[in-house]
C-alpha cells in the first residue's frame, strides 16, 4: 500500500506546518509559485531546433507549467509542455512515461502520443531565455471540445464513466519510481492541509471548510488505510476530457496526468464524480447531488468495479475533494496573483456543493451511491 499523510508526514515528530505543505508541494518555492513564463516566439523556435518543426504557437491555459498548442506549415497540429522550473525531473519523466503506456495499452483510452526529439529523447532538458531549467515534451495534439466547455446527456456521461474504467485498467500495470510521490490532490493527504483552514481570510468560508474538514476526518479516515489501491489518472476532471457529440465514442481524449499517483481506487472514482455535480447548487439547491455523477458510475461499473466499502466511502471522498479544491486554490492565488482567474475557476461552485453535504447526516451521505 503506498504510503499516506499520517505514516509519511504527520509521524514526523518535528515537522512544521510548512515543512508539511512543502512535501505537498504547496511551499512558498515550490509549483505553486510563479516562474518567468515563455513566450510563443520562444516556443516556437524551441520546437524548430529540438522537433525540427516550423509551427506557430499559442499558449494554452494551464496551472503551473507551459503549454502551447502548435499549428505547423502543413496544417498539422501538436501540442509541447514546457515544465516548471521547480518541478521534479523524476516525477515529469514518470508522467510522460505513464502517457505513453497508456498510450500503448490495449485499452483503447484516447490519450495523446509522445512524439521524440531529433535526439530520440521524449523529454528535452533546456535552459530558457530566463535562464531556467526545464524540460521539453512534445505530444500529438489530440481533437474535442474540453468536457467542461458543453453539455452531456446521461448516455455520454456512461462513456465518460467507460472511459475511466479503462484507464484504471490500462494504468493497473504500470510501475515507475515516483509513483508512490506525495499528491496534494489526493484527498487521503487531505489531514496534512489543516494549516491552510487558518489561512482562508474569509470567516464564513472558513467556518464551512472547517465543518466539511472534520467531517471528512470522522468518516473517511477510517475506511481509507484497507482501501484497494494502484496507480491512477486521479484528476479525471471535465477539463481534462475532450470530447465530440457527433462521435459515437463521446470521448475522443484524455490529457494531462500530472496528478496520477498510486491511491485509492474509490480517490480515483469520486474526483470524476466531483467534476459531475451541479455547479449552481448554492443558487439552485437539489435533493440529489449525484444525479449527473451517478450516469457516469453507471458506465463506470460496466467495466470495473467497486466494493460496498467503496461505494459508501466515495461520496466523502467527494465531500474532501471540494474541500481540497478550496484549501489548495485559495492557497495557490495568494501565492500567485497573476493567475487568479484560471486557478480559482473552479472555486466558487463547492460552496453550494458543500452546504448540500453539510445539510445531511453522515449516514445519508454513505447511502447516496448504494
Amino acid at each position: 500500500m503506498a504510503p499516506t499523510v499520517s505514516d509519511d508526514i504527520d509521524g514526523a515528530a518535528n515537522t512544521t506546518a510548512d515543512e508539511m505543505l512543502d512535501r505537498l508541494g504547496l511551499g512558498a518555492g515550490s509549483l505553486a509559485a510563479g516562474h518567468v513564463v515563455m513566450s510563443e516566439t520562444e516556443v516556437s523556435a524551441l520546437v524548430r531546433e529540438c522537433w525540427s518543426l516550423d509551427a506557430t504557437a499559442t499558449r494554452l491555459a494551464t496551472e503551473k507549467d507551459d503549454t502551447f498548442r502548435l499549428d505547423t506549415t502543413t496544417g498539422e497540429r501538436f501540442v509541447v509542455k514546457v515544465s516548471h522550473p521547480n518541478e521534479d525531473p523524476g516525477e515529469v519523466a514518470f508522467e510522460t512515461e505513464l502517457t505513453q503506456h497508456v498510450h500503448d495499452s490495449p485499452h483503447g483510452v484516447p490519450v495523446p502520443a509522445l512524439l521524440p526529439a531529433a535526439d530520440g529523447r521524449a523529454l528535452v532538458p533546456i535552459r530558457d531565455e530566463a535562464g531556467q531549467h526545464r524540460l521539453a515534451r512534445l505530444m500529438t495534439f489530440t481533437a474535442g471540445t474540453p468536457l467542461d466547455s458543453t453539455g452531456s446527456s446521461p448516455r455520454e456521461r456512461q462513456r465518460v464513466g467507460e472511459v475511466l474504467a479503462k484507464l484504471r485498467h490500462a494504468t493497473a500495470g504500470f510501475r515507475h519510481p515516483a509513483d508512490g510521490r506525495l499528491c496534494a490532490w489526493d484527498v487521503r493527504h487531505l489531514p496534512a492541509l489543516r494549516p491552510l483552514l487558518s489561512r482562508v481570510a474569509d470567516p464564513a468560508q472558513r467556518k464551512v471548510l472547517t465543518a466539511a474538514f472534520t467531517r471528512f476526518t470522522q468518516v473517511a479516515e477510517r475506511v481509507l488505510p484497507d482501501l484497494r489501491t494502484q496507480l491512477l489518472h486521479n484528476d479525471f476532471s471535465k477539463s481534462n476530457i475532450l470530447v465530440d457529440h457527433d462521435d459515437p465514442a463521446f470521448v475522443t481524449g484524455i490529457i494531462d496526468f500530472g496528478d496520477a499517483v498510486h491511491t485509492a481506487i474509490a480517490v480515483d472514482v469520486s474526483t470524476a464524480l466531483l467534476n459531475q455535480l451541479p455547479r449552481d447548487a448554492a443558487q439552485r439547491p437539489v435533493d440529489d447531488l449525484f444525479t449527473d455523477a451517478r450516469d457516469v458510475l453507471h458506465g463506470y461499473l460496466r467495466f470495473a468495479d467497486l466494493t460496498e466499502t467503496e461505494l459508501a466511502v466515495i461520496p466523502h471522498l467527494v465531500m474532501g475533494r471540494v474541500v481540497a479544491r478550496a484549501l489548495i486554490t485559495l492557497h495557490r492565488a495568494a501565492l500567485i496573483p497573476g493567475n487568479t482567474t484560471y486557478i480559482l475557476r473552479n472555486t466558487a461552485q463547492g460552496w453550494g456543493q458543500l452546504a448540500w453535504f453539510l445539510d445531511r447526516t453522515q449516514d445519508e451521505i454513505s447511502s447516496a451511491l448504494l
